[in-house]
């Protein structure tokens, strides 16, 4: 159900805090930052919070409208969420898979996000979630121009992943990582998703820095049964992403070099795919391509599995304080996990007992699934990362944390 945008823009929210959230994807998408904050403004809600959401037209994954106007939304016209949220939909640009298309739109659909955003009620504080970067800098000037506090959350390792990613060469800084630099350090609370990342920022002269990392919520995922310990066919499943922050032809080359007595289902979508299948057809490669699943669909491909791949590519510096959100969802179904990853995601794994870490490297991941193959009562797990995901990524203790930090701020207790 749509509505006009009606009501006093100046209203604040009676019970609780009213924030206004900046992001790029939201409820109906199926992206890490609409996760997140799905999660988040699930408890905000719980607590008599309200919560305003700019954002685009639904469009995510393919640069276009795949849903039904009525779900996608429409230009200026609030929508209701899932919870108690409104959101306030933004026009976008049509793009395929080119970055340059696609930084194009996250730029049209930010500067529209500072008028939308005058037009709900006057919030206590605007967060911003990046990435899309540009919606940075529409955040810091939606902050200013509504005269209260800014709170920059980065979900990625910014400006430092532009660099490695080599969007910035040479010594003289881009206009991006000048706007991200900018708008980090005027900040009002900046909170990252890894603990690294925020000893990162400190240590470059940001002063309020908090961390509030990725999770899930463990009530809405099954406790999985082992893995058969007899089975002809070992079955390796990728879940997520598939760009080039996850280097996933290694995983293909691995399974090609395994060859028959293996299966890898690769689940998702991203801009290196049909690369990848490409690649697996020239090597002949036992891997399935799969559309991206959710609910039930998702919880029977995890069940057939006999370990999850986590990956990232290894020669990016800033990856070393990174952590793949789908982390926390692997290690809460209890799969044996293939962790093809360093720093802090590694640390998690081990600390989870998760499973085995590996070089990012084809014939290295090929032993490991050669050996697992071999030796399948590796492949039971007992209930040690579940518990982990309970003490440390839960989403209701998570989203308890963020409304002390943003308590904090304001110099208010919570509601």
């Amino acid at each position: 159900m749509q509505h006009e945008v009606v009501g006093d823009p100046e209203a604040s929210g009676a019970d609780g805090l009213r924030i206004t959230l900046l992001t790029h994807s939201y409820w109906p998408e199926q992206s890490p930052p609409q996760r997140r904050w799905t999660a988040m403004i699930k408890e905000f809600s719980r607590s008599g919070w309200d919560v305003d959401v700019v954002t685009p037209i639904a469009h995510y994954p393919f640069g276009r409208r795949a849903l039904p106007r009525r779900m996608a939304g429409r230009p200026f016209q609030l929508q209701k969420g899932q919870f108690t949220e409104m959101i306030l939909r933004v026009p976008y640009l049509r793009h395929g898979n080119s970055r340059a298309a696609r930084l194009l739109d996250q730029c049209y659909s930010a500067v529209l996000s500072i008028p939308a955003g005058m037009l709900v009620r006057k919030p206590d504080v605007v967060i911003v979630t990046a990435p899309g970067l540009p919606s940075l800098a529409a955040g810091y000037v939606l902050a200013k121009l509504r005269g209260v506090p800014l709170i920059v959350e980065m979900r990625d390792a910014w400006p430092d992943l532009a660099r490695d990613a080599r969007l910035v060469q040479g010594s003289v800084k881009s206009v991006v990582e000048r706007v991200v630099d900018f708008v980090q350090h005027r900040a009002d609370l900046v909170v990252t998703v890894t603990e690294g990342f925020a000893a990162t920022l400190r240590s470059r002269g940001i002063r309020n820095v908090a961390t509030v990392s990725n999770g899930v919520h463990l009530d809405a995922i099954p406790v999985l049964d082992a893995p058969e310990l007899e089975r002809p066919i070992f079955e390796a499943l990728y879940l997520g992403n598939h760009g080039e922050s996850q280097r996933l032809d290694v995983a293909i080359r691995a399974s090609a070099l395994v060859g028959d007595s293996m299966h890898l289902h690769m689940v998702g979508h991203g801009t290196q795919r049909p690369v990848l299948e490409k690649l697996a057809r020239e090597l002949k490669a036992p891997v399935t391509f799969h559309a991206p699943l959710s609910g039930d669909a998702m919880m029977a491909r995890y069940a057939s599995a006999d370990t999850c791949l986590v990956s990232l590519r290894d020669d990016w510096k800033s990856f070393e304080t990174t952590v793949p959100s789908k982390t926390y969802e692997v290690l809460a179904v209890g799969r044996h996990v293939t962790a093809v990853v360093r720093g802090e995601a590694a640390r998690i794994i081990a600390d989870a007992e998760a499973g085995d870490i590996v070089a990012s490297d084809p014939e290295a991941l090929a032993a490991l699934w050669r050996e697992l193959a071999a030796d399948r009562g590796r492949l039971v797990r007992n209930d040690d990362s579940r518990q982990w995901v309970k003490t440390h990524a839960e989403y209701e203790q998570l989203a308890g944390r963020y409304m002390e930090l943003i308590s904090e701020l304001l110099g208010r207790g919570r509601s």
